[in-house]
């Protein structure tokens, strides 16, 4: 059976640097009717629980370590009987948020997660948070982005801890060198495509932020 994607939206905040902002989070489940993974858990382990049905969750795999996508990261592997996998670089974000429970395992650039008959490829994409991942699943023609690229734009950089130029270079480097053709489903918003936000690299330099 192929791999299939399913999507939940739910809602909450985002809190970091002494303020805190409403937001809506993408919650993106790949697998088949056996298996999957979890990309983040934001605001809602119910719900989020719900899009799993009865199938075994691999893993959570957190995107980066900002609350709105960690904060229910523990509830939820509690709930659906998961392990919790983030990248070591974004430890300090997930500390802040959860100083009594760390991940169950970390992320690493160039690993393959293997899950209802395809493979998902961790790109380490740090800029937004030090330690932000995208997964890349060719078989899909589909890359999962985080809060490393949306539609029209590179993720937000003014906060602790990220880094314009480190996420342009990020950006450039390895999504950018995925077809044109490759969906790109994104932490929070619309999908997009490599191929519809290649030309706007010029106009993120001009903006700079």
């Amino acid at each position: 059976m192929t791999a299939r994607i399913d999507h939940a939206v739910t809602s909450g905040t985002f809190s970091l640097d002494g303020g805190t902002w409403e937001v809506d989070n993408n919650v993106w489940v790949v697998g088949d009717d056996d298996e999957c993974i979890v990309l983040d858990a934001p605001h809602d382990p119910a719900a989020i629980a719900e899009v799993v049905g009865g199938r075994r969750v691999v893993a959570i795999v957190c995107t980066h370590g900002h609350d709105d996508h960690v904060r229910f990261a523990p509830e939820l592997a509690d709930l659906v009987d998961a392990p919790i996998w983030l990248h070591p670089d974004d430890r300090v974000l997930w500390d802040a948020v959860h100083p009594d429970r760390a991940p169950d395992g970390g992320l690493a650039d160039g690993q393959v997660i293997s899950v209802g008959g395809t493979d998902l490829t961790v790109l380490h994409t740090p800029g937004h948070a030090p330690g932000a991942v995208c997964l890349y699943a060719p078989d899909l023609g589909v890359l999962f982005s985080g809060d490393t690229l949306f539609r029209g734009g590179p993720g937000a950089t003014g906060r602790s801890y990220s880094s314009f130029d480190t996420i342009i270079g990020s950006i450039t480097d390895r999504l950018f060198a995925l077809p044109d053709e490759t969906v790109v489903h994104t932490g929070h918003g619309d999908s997009t495509t490599i191929g519809a936000e290649r030309p706007g690299l010029d106009d993120w330099l001009a903006r700079g932020h």
